[in-house]
Parts: C-alpha cells; structure tokens; sequence
C-alpha cells in the first residue's frame, strides 16, 4: 500500500447510527457492516495524505462474527481493510473482476495482521 504519511477516521458505532449515516449518505434504509467516506481526490493536509472515514457497525459485525464462527475481532478487522480499500479506489460493485481482486487484497492484508 505504500501510504507512510496517509490518515484516516475510524468510527466504530452501533446499527442505529450506521443506519442513519447510510440513509442519509446513500439513500438506504437500514443497517450495513461498513461505510467508507472518501476524502475529494485524496486532500493532502500538511504533506499528510487525508483518506476520508470508515464507519463500521459493531452490532452487525458481532452478528456476522456469529454467523461465520470468524472471531469477532477478525470480523471488524476484515470490515476495516474493506472499508480502507474503498477509499483507495476499490470497488467490488463495479464487476466481478474488481470484486475478485478486491477481495484477494482483502485476505492478503488481514493475514499480514491476524
């Protein structure tokens, strides 16, 4: 990744907060496990790269940790990456192959802190 000088804003929050940032930033009801805010073209603030917020849901990690049987701090880790990969420019929605790629980079960057 490459990003010695880059900062970003992490919130972890509950389902009715996340619900509320999705309706009002995305226009969809309800909630979701992560958000990720990009910052306009990549601002650089006194040399520091500002890369915008990631918002993740504890309430709906803590459910998918259930599901899964993934530990629960493997759950919000894996959530963060997403989110941080968003806002260096990946997006899964834009095909299958941007999903595929997205999520290898996913796996490799959370085995590097697991």
């Amino acid at each position: 990744m490459d990003l010695p000088d880059a900062e970003l804003s992490i919130l972890l929050t509950d389902d009715a907060t996340i619900s509320d940032l999705n309706l009002r930033y995305l226009g969809k009801e309800g909630p979701t496990n992560v958000l990720a805010f990009p910052m306009d073209e990549g601002r650089r603030c006194g040399g520091t790269l500002m890369l915008g917020d990631v918002v993740v849901s504890t309430d709906t990690a803590l459910k998918e940790s259930n599901q899964t049987g993934e530990p629960p701090e493997h759950t919000i880790f894996r959530l963060l990456i997403h989110g941080v990969l968003h806002l260096l420019g990946h997006n899964h929605e834009k095909s299958l192959t941007e999903a595929r790629r997205m999520r290898k980079e996913e796996e490799r960057l959370l085995a590097l802190i697991l």
